[in-house]
C-alpha cells in the first residue's frame, strides 16, 4: 500500500485478494473521483476565463481586501492590470485616482463611476463593482468613450440646429412686427424687407432640406447598389447648374469627364455628393478663381476630383470639415448661405459607397476634394468570359 500511493507511478492499483483488495480498490475509486472532479473543476475555470476574455468589458476577479486575484487581457489595455503579475496587489494601490479611492471607500456600488483611463486620459472608462461569490467582487470596466462623444455630438447637434433656425425666424419676425394694417412701410422698405425675409426663408428651407437628407442616408439600411448611375449624363446637369451659380462670380470652371465610366449606386445620394462639391468650390473660392472638375477612370477605380485656387483651409480645420454645422469662418459660411451639412452629407453618401473623401489643402494655395469608387462599383470592370473549348 505504501508503495503505490507515495513511489509506484502506476494509476492502477496492484493485484491484491481479501481485505487488502477491497482497499485498493477503494483507493482507486476515490483517487478516480478526485482526478474527475479536479478536471471538471479546470475546464470550468477555462470556460470562464475563455468567457471573460471574450467580453467587450475588462473584468477583474477581487477578494473583499480589494487584492487581485484575476483579470482579463483587456484590463491591461484600459487600466494598465496585468495578470498574473498583479495577482495579490491591491487594487487602491494600482488605480490611485482620487474619485476611485473615495468610491472604493464608501463602498455604494448600486451606480457605476467614471474616469479617465489610468494608460490613455483620451479614454473615459465607467467602473461598476459587484458582489461576486464569497467575499469577493467583480470590476466591471466600460470604455466609454464613444458614447460620451455620441451624446456630445448629439447635444450639439440640437444645438446647432436650434441656432441654425433661430436666426432667420428672429429675422422674420422682426420684420412681421412692425407690420401691421396701420403701418406698412413704403415701398423702398418693403422692398428691401421682402428680400431679406425670401433669403431667410430660402436658408430654412435649404436647411431643412439638408437635414431631411442626412437623416435619411443615416437611416437607409446597406443595401447592394445594382442600379446603373450614368455619371457622365449626371455631371453634364451639374455643369449647367455650376455656370448659373457662377454668374456672380465669374470663375473659369473646366469638367474634364470621362464620358463612358459609369458606376453602380444610389443615384440620389452621388448627385447630391458631387453638387454639394462642385458648389462649395465655387461659394468658398475668390472671384474669378479657377476650378476644376474631374471625373476619370484609374486602373479599375473611378475618381471624381473638385481642385481650386481658393484661399485654403489651415491644418487644424480640415479633419473638422465633415462635422454637422462645422465652419471654418463662421461670416463668410453665412455670407454664403451655407448650412453646415453639405460636407457630413457627402461623407455619409461615400461610406455607403464603401469610399471615403480626401481633402488636401494649403492656406493660399487652394483646395482639393476628392473620393474614389471602388473597383466593384464600377460597370465595365467585368472581364469577359472565356468561351468553352
Amino acid at each position: 500500500m505504501d508503495k503505490w500511493l507515495w513511489r509506484d507511478r502506476k494509476l492502477s492499483p496492484p493485484i491484491s485478494e481479501g481485505i487488502w483488495g477491497h482497499l485498493f480498490e477503494g483507493v482507486y475509486y476515490l483517487q478516480r473521483r478526485d482526478r474527475r472532479k479536479r478536471r471538471e473543476l479546470r475546464n470550468v475555470v477555462r470556460r470562464f476565463r475563455d468567457g471573460a476574455e471574450a467580453l467587450p468589458e475588462a473584468v477583474v476577479v477581487l477578494r473583499d481586501d480589494w487584492s487581485i486575484i484575476w483579470s482579463n487581457k483587456l484590463a491591461q489595455i484600459l487600466v494598465g492590470l496585468h495578470w498574473p503579475a498583479d495577482e495579490g496587489q491591491r487594487l487602491d494601490n494600482l488605480i490611485r485616482h482620487p474619485e476611485f479611492l473615495q468610491y472604493l471607500k464608501t463602498a455604494k456600488f448600486e451606480l457605476p463611476i467614471e474616469l479617465p483611463s489610468p494608460v490613455n486620459d483620451q479614454l473615459t472608462l465607467e467602473f461598476n463593482i459587484m458582489p461576486y461569490g464569497i467575499e469577493q467582487f467583480l470590476l466591471i470596466v466600460r470604455d466609454v468613450t464613444q458614447l460620451k462623444q455620441l451624446e456630445q455630438i448629439r447635444k450639439d447637434f440640437v444645438a446647432n440646429v436650434s441656432h441654425e433656425l433661430r436666426t432667420p425666424l428672429t429675422v422674420l419676425q422682426g420684420y412681421l412686427e412692425v407690420m401691421d394694417d396701420e403701418h406698412l412701410p413704403d415701398k423702398a422698405m418693403w422692398k428691401k424687407a421682402h428680400n431679406v425675409m425670401l433669403d431667410q426663408t430660402k436658408r430654412m428651407d435649404a436647411l431643412v432640406q439638408q437635414l431631411l437628407t442626412l437623416s435619411r442616408i443615416e437611416a437607409s439600411a446597406r443595401v447592394q447598389f445594382d442600379d446603373e448611375v450614368d455619371v457622365p449624363a449626371m455631371l453634364a446637369k451639374l455643369e449647367q447648374e455650376a455656370q448659373t451659380v457662377n454668374r456672380d462670380k465669374q470663375h473659369s470652371i473646366v469638367f474634364d469627364i470621362d464620358p463612358e465610366l459609369k458606376v453602380t449606386g444610389v443615384t440620389e445620394e452621388l448627385r447630391s455628393a458631387f453638387s454639394n462639391l462642385v458648389i462649395n468650390a465655387i461659394k468658398y473660392t475668390q472671384n474669378n478663381g479657377d476650378i476644376h472638375v474631374s471625373w476619370q477612370r484609374q486602373h479599375q477605380k473611378a475618381v471624381f476630383a473638385v481642385n481650386d485656387n481658393g484661399p485654403g483651409i489651415a491644418p487644424q480645420h480640415v479633419k473638422r470639415l465633415t462635422e454637422r454645422f462645422y465652419r471654418v469662418d463662421e461670416a463668410r459660411a453665412r455670407n454664403t448661405g451655407g448650412t453646415g451639412l453639405g460636407l457630413a452629407i457627402v461623407k455619409h453618401v461615400l461610406s455607403r459607397h464603401n469610399s471615403r473623401l480626401m481633402i488636401f489643402s494649403e492656406p493660399g494655395k487652394g483646395s482639393s476634394f476628392s473620393f474614389t469608387l471602388p473597383p466593384e462599383l464600377v460597370l465595365g470592370n467585368r472581364k469577359p468570359a472565356r468561351a468553352k473549348k
